[in-house]
């Protein structure tokens, strides 16, 4: 009887050219993403600091799904206030270990990219996608949840306050080329074989240049970003996480119904 072949694991990562390329690898789930995943790529974007033959950093997934958001089985776990602001604080950990990598980073989106997966886009340095790429944070359509402080102020500094709120209040998904005129994504290529191509020439460019020059710009502004949001938002996440609507939400988006929502 031939074995069972061992699984993938679910966050793939090698050497290229300099460039340290990272795949989430769990395509039956649109490379929805475990704590594991994510603690993933904040570990290897942590080791990338000290590596000298790293010398820039693709995020990528499959042709489908650049990253789905969050399991939702993470929020099934998700109980209590302390729980919530937990979640939270572990996933803002993730985004700056991103940020605080003095090599660049590159999100290589195609497919779907919505809530974490779009905001560990968002905490990359550029982002390329393909022109067919769904890109959005649809959870007041699904799960009723907000997103922190920290994540509303890396995207207001990306696409502005307005167009935060219409994607969020509307929910909707917007394509490589809306995301492109929006300001989220720097380049649209056709598909994911030419955005394989692009990042990884845009990764060699990178590595011939001076890497202080790179890691002190990217620091700047992001300490700049961070002194102007420095706000205490835990009371929002607590009020959203908390609530009835947020339950149903889940319970629906699980059961593939339309949320009933109460705003309480």
């Amino acid at each position: 009887m031939p074995e069972t072949p061992a699984p993938q694991p679910e966050l793939l990562h090698h050497v290229s050219d300099g460039a340290l390329v990272i795949t989430f690898n769990r395509p039956a789930m649109r490379n929805a993403l475990t704590y594991e995943m994510y603690d993933g790529v904040a570990a290897l974007c942590a080791d990338a600091a000290s590596r000298d033959d790293v010398r820039a950093i693709i995020l990528q997934g499959s042709p489908d799904a650049f990253a789905a958001g969050t399991d939702i089985a993470l929020f099934r776990a998700v109980v209590t206030a302390e729980d919530a602001r937990a979640y939270e604080d572990r996933i803002e950990k993730v985004m700056r270990a991103i940020e605080d990598c003095p090599r660049p980073t590159i999100a290589a989106i195609s497919g779907a990219c919505t809530g974490g997966g779009a905001m560990l886009a968002a905490a990359c340095d550029l982002r390329l996608a393909t022109r067919d790429a769904r890109i959005g944070f649809p959870i007041a359509r699904t799960l009723g949840n907000c997103l922190s402080v920290a994540n509303y102020a890396r995207l207001e500094s990306l696409i502005g306050a307005a167009r935060v709120k219409e994607l969020v209040f509307t929910a909707r998904l917007i394509d490589g080329e809306e995301a492109r005129a929006a300001g989220f994504v720097h380049e649209t290529v056709a598909d994911h074989e030419a955005l394989a191509a692009r990042s990884a020439a845009l990764a060699r460019l990178m590595t011939g240049h001076a890497p202080l020059t790179m890691a002190a710009t990217k620091a700047a502004l992001h300490r700049l970003r961070r002194h102007a949001a420095d706000v205490n938002g835990d009371d929002l996440v607590t009020a959203c996480y908390m609530s009835e609507d947020r339950r149903e939400g889940m319970e629906a988006f699980l059961a593939k119904r339309a949320p009933c929502w109460t705003g309480r």
